[in-house]
């Protein structure tokens, strides 16, 4: 009994522990959709801010709202397009390190453009906006050169993909029609007559016959008779025969 209840026992930690675990992520992936969904909104709200304060306000406060809404944008749509191309192409982890390289520059010109928000001298700010509009192009500039080349490489694999799929369906579609494709049919070299032979040419001979002599030919005949026996002298005359 007493092992039955430890087994009992242990069973119940172990459930405890795991629903404990579940618990703690559960919290902390509600937490981080929370924080994502506050950052999301508060930059929609700063967005809206600077580009109201672009419109409304005129001279160098209204530019740098707008350099920082131009800053702002640029930067965030090119790590859109880098994080939603590495999922899909482990080259763009190059980029990406560069583009993070990039944000830090990027940060820091936002501050500082914020800071300068609430300048009171109009005349400093006057003075500084060259600067700050330079470096707001630079950046602004080396990422919208990255996000395009994301993605006309994305474009450019999903044509050739798309290519590679049209002439697989042309294919398989000539396949399926395969009684519309009229075959060549294979024709035979049919055997030359023999030429007939010319006139003067020698004639084939063939095994003759006794029916095949004609008419004016005489016939040879059957048994040849003997030719007279040479006589020579010192043989005897023969003897004549008696008539009694």
């Amino acid at each position: 009994m007493e092992a039955v209840f430890a087994v009992v026992a242990l069973l119940f930690v172990l459930f405890v522990a795991l629903g404990a675990y579940a618990t703690v992520k559960v919290v902390g992936a509600a937490k981080r959709g929370v924080d994502r969904t506050i950052t999301q909104a508060r930059r929609t709200v700063e967005d809206h801010t600077l580009r109201a304060k672009s419109f409304a306000q005129p001279g160098p406060a209204g530019e740098i709202a707008q350099l920082r809404l131009k800053l702002r944008t640029s930067m965030r749509a090119t790590q859109d397009a880098l994080h939603a191309g590495v999922t899909e192409d482990e080259s763009l982890k190059e980029s990406l390190g560069l583009f993070e390289r990039l944000s830090a520059h990027g940060q820091e010109l936002d501050a500082d453009l914020r800071r300068l928000e609430s300048e009171p001298d109009r005349a400093t700010l006057t003075e500084r906006l060259p600067g700050l509009r330079e470096r707001t192009e630079r950046i602004t500039k080396s990422a919208d050169s990255l996000r395009w080349a994301a993605r006309d490489r994305a474009r450019r694999f999903a044509d050739d993909d798309l290519d590679s799929l049209s002439t697989q369906i042309d294919v398989e579609a000539g396949a399926l029609r395969h009684w519309t494709t009229s075959e060549p049919t294979a024709t035979t070299p049919s055997s030359p007559w023999p030429q007939a032979p010319a006139a003067d040419a020698a004639q084939q001979t063939w095994p003759q016959t006794p029916q095949a002599h004609t008419a004016d030919e005489p016939a040879s005949p059957a048994i040849t008779p003997p030719s007279p026996r040479p006589t020579y002298p010192w043989q005897k005359k023969p003897r004549p025969e008696s008539t009694t």
